[in-house]
């Protein structure tokens, strides 16, 4: 059974900041989320995926200002980038939201408004340590060897600045994730940030008064709001909130709000896990249901920095491995929500051995049997299953529901491990049945062998489509499936590869990789 028709399920990366050109770190995080969203679509879901780009503060204004434009050009050109990125990385995201947008700054202003009516915000002074880097403020305890805990410059600033009460939403934090076990995943990011949340929390300086690149804070042009304050309503302007001004959306905010996922990286979690709940717990409005934590890639075990100057271009991986093999290295490589480590032989070993040898020869080899022993008709499935044929199928059948309970964990390696393991079935059984004898001992028997493998490979191409859309659209098409024949309404038993069509001559999908010698 697939998930509830037209069932809303909204998903959001982080919105990028524009200091630098998109990395392998921005594509991992927008992949997931794609991922995501072409299952649920899928699965029946009415599906809304955001991304965009975070375009406030003090670090862009200074960017802007060492290159000699105005922040707005320089936002304009830097957020390009990121948009480019959705296109070229073939991403699904149904909005791409810019914090320099008249809609974003209208729902921010609404926000502090209902903070303030609220009597969570106070004007008062700030002095204290501020990583402009991180845009965060730390305190003296959080300072490692005089930076801050990402390793950013700090800088003593004193200024007059608005508060908010973070103190005072400690304990319905905290009731607040006792009664959702499963708000942050994974696991282990979870009780972290409970651990932060224990250790107390002081108010929060929410406005900055030393330079003027953000959203002006109502009724007090002297101020402008703090960027994480501001960068984090983009979750709830994409709704169409407030709908009650200009750009409101009541029909949309219902539907989409609270958010079924924030996808973040590990670094952001705290302002997604703590200060955005309590933001959203203090105005009244409700919480998102979950927010998940991924871990960093190193390349070739190294931390990637700019000094080292070892950045991986997503691009580049995409050009020289092709783009669906780097998606799915990307979602089976590491377990989702730990560190990760990017290496060339790691890459080429996924495409080789996961890809060119057990679902491309799979593939190939069944439908050119097919296309050579079968006049290039699809075969029928047997009529009374042998014991091996419904094993397999049996197995094929119950990928479905295994794959969804894991992509609902974001369990992505998971989900694709499952998917393999019928492949590997699938193989076994190629192995035994041993089709291209069969063809001269039991010709009847041969194309019931075959069918079943077709069957086998047609659930297997639908279910990956979320990781590989280009290749599994390809696998489709060369057995026949239409394109409206291709959600996940079709597989796990409900319908069957009819038999009778005719198939073209198959081309490999998944060529293997061939290392040039030095």
């Amino acid at each position: 059974m697939t998930g509830q028709a037209k069932t809303s399920f909204y998903v959001t990366t982080p919105i990028y900041y524009v200091n630098d050109k998109p990395h392998i770190g921005h594509a991992y995080t927008t992949l997931a989320c794609d991922v995501l969203a072409r299952f649920k679509r899928l699965d029946g879901y009415d599906v809304m995926f955001l991304t965009g780009t975070d375009e406030h503060g003090q670090k862009v204004e200074k960017a802007a200002q060492d290159k000699g434009v105005t922040p707005q050009d320089f936002t304009d050109s830097v957020s390009q980038n990121f948009r480019d990125l959705t296109g070229q990385m073939n991403f699904s995201n149904d909005d791409f939201i810019r914090t320099t947008e008249a809609r974003h700054r209208a729902a921010c202003q609404k926000l502090w408004g209902l903070l303030l009516e609220k009597g969570h915000i106070t004007l008062g002074s700030y002095a204290g340590w501020y990583a402009v880097r991180d845009e965060a403020f730390h305190t003296e305890t959080e300072l490692v060897d005089g930076k801050a805990p990402s390793g950013a410059p700090v800088e003593w600033v004193e200024e007059p600045s608005y508060f908010f009460n973070l103190s005072e939403w400690q304990q319905p934090l905290l009731d607040f994730y006792e009664a959702n076990p499963g708000f942050v995943g994974p696991e282990s990011r979870f009780n972290e940030v409970k651990s932060f949340v224990r250790g107390g929390l002081r108010d929060l300086s929410v406005s900055r008064a030393s330079f003027s690149w953000g959203v002006p804070v109502p009724g007090d042009d002297a101020h402008v709001m703090y960027v994480w304050l501001d960068a984090l309503t983009n979750y709830i302007t994409a709704t169409g909130w407030p709908t009650d001004g200009e750009y409101g959306d009541a029909e949309g905010y219902e539907m989409r709000w609270p958010a079924d996922l924030h996808m973040v990286g590990k670094d952001i979690l705290r302002f997604h896990a703590v200060y955005w709940p309590a933001f959203l717990m203090a105005a009244g409005l409700p919480l998102p249901k979950r927010v998940f934590a991924h871990g960093w890639w190193t390349n070739e075990g190294e931390k990637i920095s700019k000094s080292l100057g070892n950045a991986i271009d997503p691009n580049d991986l995409a050009d020289e491995f092709g783009l669906d093999q780097m998606r799915y290295f990307l979602m089976r490589e590491v377990p989702f929500g730990n560190d990760g480590d990017f290496s060339r032989q790691a890459m080429i070993h996924r495409m080789n051995s996961d890809l060119a040898n057990d679902l491309g020869n799979l593939s190939q080899r069944v439908l050119s049997m097919i296309f050579k022993n079968c006049d290039g008709v699809m075969p029928a499935l047997p009529a009374e299953p042998r014991d091996e044929d419904a094993a397999l199928l049996a197995s094929a059948d119950a990928m479905l529901d295994a794959v969804r309970a894991q992509i609902d964990l974001q369990a992505f390696h998971e989900a694709l491990r499952v998917i393999w393991q019928v492949v590997s079935d699938a193989n076994r059984y190629v192995d035994n049945t041993a089709p291209w004898g069969l063809k001269k001992t039991d010709p009847p028997r041969m194309q019931e062998v075959l069918a079943v493998l077709a069957e086998v490979i047609r659930q297997v191409a639908i279910l990956v489509q979320p990781v590989m859309p280009e290749a599994t659209s390809k696998m489709l098409a060369q057995l026949g499936v239409p394109d409206n024949a291709r959600g996940f309404d079709t597989i796990g038993g409900a319908l069957r590869l009819p038999a009778g069509h005719v198939i073209d001559k198959p081309e490999p999908v998944f060529p293997r990789y061939i290392v040039e010698e030095a």
